[in-house]
């Protein structure tokens, strides 16, 4: 039985001809973390806006098998949501909800989709390895424990994997207590067990990435582009949570752009 999911909608301020968005949020974040940024940009800009969290995240249902949820799952969640709109949306996928994204578009077509500082297609290995330098003990926590959350359990280690220095240490810590835990399975999906076919995706995509992100750095970014045939827009002074940075609103400007000049994305319909 699929669980009940929370699913924060905000209409569009005005009627257009744009196909409805849908925003799928990364590892230890729920719908929360597009409040106050994407969630509000969209809808005054004349799209349709869904915000979902994902089985185990936010409000959704599904916490007390958190550990246990698989990748698998989280694309059923947003199939699900999808599947409930009258027209093909375009996604956008931070992060792990990139990877989420990536596979969705395994098997299904939309109007378009972002990948957004997304987990890449080879997976989160080099992100291991740079835990590993950086922190062996935390790494070694989190393995140990079979939970994610000692990867981001102060505010100082959420600021360095999704914050640039130009953010105030409040809005860090205000960010920070917002945080929950992931999937241990979801983690060794994308380390390993259930990577993305970027072969067998037929959607338009956008790849963006910051410069100063920690977590999945330029080089990553533009390999993802390269995998979808696309050039990776980086954005300069970015960090990983482009859509809660101090410039959160020129990448949501660059979407915006992009989307409204996809082919036949007025139009377009799932498959």
């Amino acid at each position: 039985m699929s669980p009940d999911l929370e699913v924060i909608y905000r209409p569009a301020a005005r009627k257009t001809s744009q196909p409805p968005i849908v925003l799928v949020h990364g590892a230890w974040h729920g719908a929360w973390c597009w409040e106050g940024n994407f969630l509000d940009y969209f809808p005054e800009n004349g799209w349709d806006t869904y915000a979902l969290s994902l089985r185990g995240h936010g409000a959704s249902e599904g916490r007390s098998r958190l550990r246990w949820i698989s990748i698998a799952e989280y694309v059923e969640d947003l199939a699900s949501v999808v599947s409930s709109l009258e027209r093909a949306p375009i996604l956008i996928g931070h992060s792990m909800g990139g990877f989420v994204v990536q596979k969705y578009l395994e098997k299904h077509r939309v109007a378009g989709a972002v990948l957004l500082a997304s987990v890449p297609p080879t997976g989160t290995a080099r992100f291991n390895l740079r835990l590993i330098r950086r922190h062996p003990l935390v790494w070694l926590t989190a393995n140990l424990l079979m939970w994610l959350y000692p990867v981001v359990a102060t505010p100082a280690l959420a600021g360095e994997w999704f914050f640039s220095p130009a953010v105030p240490h409040d809005i860090v810590r205000r960010h920070h207590a917002k945080l929950q835990n992931e999937s241990y399975r979801a983690a060794l999906d994308m380390l390993v067990l259930d990577l993305p076919h970027p072969a067998r995706a037929d959607t338009p995509i956008a790849v963006l990435g910051g410069e100063l992100d920690q977590m999945f750095p330029v080089p990553e970014v533009e390999a993802t582009g390269k995998a979808y045939a696309v050039t990776a827009k980086i954005f300069p002074g970015a960090a990983h949570n482009m859509m809660s940075g101090p410039d959160w609103r020129t990448v949501a400007d660059w979407i915006g752009r992009w989307a409204s000049s996809l082919p036949g994305a007025a139009g377009a319909a799932a498959v």
